[in-house]
């Protein structure tokens, strides 16, 4: 036990502690509801963008996207505004990039910070892999609709 807690202090920051806590605490919960879920809705279920952003983005990023979650103060990188995406991105929304973030993280040089999880390989385990795409494509539209003008 000695050893594990000596690994955790020498690894990880308090606060990097606490946004993995959180981020795992946020894929068993989500992983629990699917789970109840499933016997009630049909294998190729494809939820809509908001259900989507709701259950894997508000915590971070906040039910309005500006960055104001729940969470906020344990995070070592503010979670930014989604609702200026396109502005940030020369007037166009960025489907290529957000795509990039959701499926690979933000550990690309472009997103910056590690710090949030990478979402796409955790909506090919939980769900079928067919269907991935598609919520890749609503939370993106979603997104675009949440866009400052």
């Amino acid at each position: 036990m000695n050893q594990v807690r000596r690994r955790m202090k020498v690894g990880f920051s308090p606060v990097h502690r606490t946004v993995l806590l959180a981020a795992l605490l946020l894929a068993v919960c989500a992983r629990v509801n699917l789970a109840q879920d499933q016997n009630q809705l049909p294998s190729n279920y494809v939820p809509s963008g908001g259900q989507i952003y709701k259950q894997y983005c508000a915590a971070c990023h906040g039910a309005d996207a500006k960055g104001n979650g729940p969470v906020k103060r344990v995070l070592r990188k503010p979670a930014p505004d989604l609702t200026t995406l396109t502005k940030r991105h020369g007037g166009k929304f960025p489907y290529a990039y957000v795509i990039e973030v959701l499926r690979f993280g933000p550990g690309t040089p472009s997103h910056g910070s590690g710090s949030m999880p990478m979402w796409g390989p955790l909506f090919e385990y939980y769900y079928n892999q067919s269907p991935t795409q598609q919520r890749i494509r609503n939370i993106c539209d979603y997104l675009a609709s949440l866009q400052e003008k």
